[in-house]
């Protein structure tokens, strides 16, 4: 008697279940939900990038610690030797030892790219209806916090120890801004290391042969009307320095017309020459 009622149950369920026809004929008739927009996409990654620092809070040690040490270790280092003391040095060395460490942390963007390919999720991704840089924008989008969280942790070191800009609040929002700009683009250089190279190590060491002559050869540390004149050559003319200068101004409450131009046109020229790159090796890959 059960079985004879399961038996007629089950045969009831399989006469009222959907055909294929009906289920196409359902799907075809609905609308499909709207596209993600370049912003809503690009903005997505970029909080897929902060959830990452939630779950390995790790992450945020070269954004805290590190710019810590940074400011420290480079005043009480140098100050008393290069400038006779810690209160004056710590004047000219706070932004240009802002912008080496912003900088130096934007290595980790390729890093984080080559790490998500290793793990296959940028497969994924491109199976995803979405515009196709949105993946690279969101990790640039999702560093760009990092570089913020940086900056404030190293200014109220700064501020602690004896720095006092004279441009106030307003300048030293617009070498931050200025800073976050040109980091923001000079990312798109690891991103395609990130692409480029087989293993996290790798990017790493690249990284580093490129960042360290880059940061360390510039006035982040002293005028370099005291170098070599073919030394003075390359870094007059280094992107470092003319980003460093420029926030150096702007917080001194200055406008350094030139310098904020030339940071400019190195940003738009990483963004063009590097972000093509990008998502060719990208699209390719």
């Amino acid at each position: 008697m059960s079985t004879a009622t399961t038996t007629k149950d089950i045969d009831d369920i399989v006469l009222d279940a959907p055909k294929a026809e009906d289920l196409a004929a359902l799907l075809v008739s609905k609308e499909r939900p709207p596209r993600p927009s370049a912003l809503s996409a690009s903005v997505t990654f970029g909080w897929r990038a902060m959830l990452k620092i939630k779950h390995v809070p790790d992450q945020l040690f070269d954004v805290t610690a590190f710019p810590i040490m940074m400011v420290l270790m480079y005043t009480y280092l140098f100050g008393g030797a290069l400038a006779g003391s810690t209160q004056e040095y710590i004047q000219f060395l706070l932004p240009g030892i802002l912008t080496m460490s912003i900088v130096m942390i934007t290595m980790y963007t390729g890093v984080a790219v080559n790490t998500d390919i290793t793990k296959g999720v940028f497969d994924r991704f491109r199976t995803l209806p979405i515009w196709r840089p949105a993946p690279m924008v969101g990790y640039l989008l999702g560093d760009v916090v990092r570089y913020l969280i940086a900056s404030v942790v190293m200014m109220v070191v700064g501020m602690i120890i004896g720095y006092r800009p004279d441009g106030g609040f307003v300048g030293v929002v617009l070498g931050v801004a200025l800073l976050v700009v040109f980091a923001f683009s000079f990312s798109w250089v690891w991103t395609m290391f990130g692409l480029l190279l087989r293993s996290e190590k790798s990017v790493m060491g690249v990284s580093m042969m490129v960042i360290f002559p880059l940061t360390f050869l510039s006035n982040v540390f002293v005028d370099p009307k005291t170098m070599p004149g073919w030394l003075q050559a390359f870094v007059n003319n280094s992107p470092v320095t003319h980003v460093s200068t420029a926030v150096r101004e702007l917080m001194a409450g200055e406008w350094p017309a030139a310098d904020i131009a030339w940071s400019l046109g190195w940003a738009a020229l990483f963004v063009i020459v590097f972000g093509s790159i990008t998502m060719r090796l990208y699209n390719r890959k």
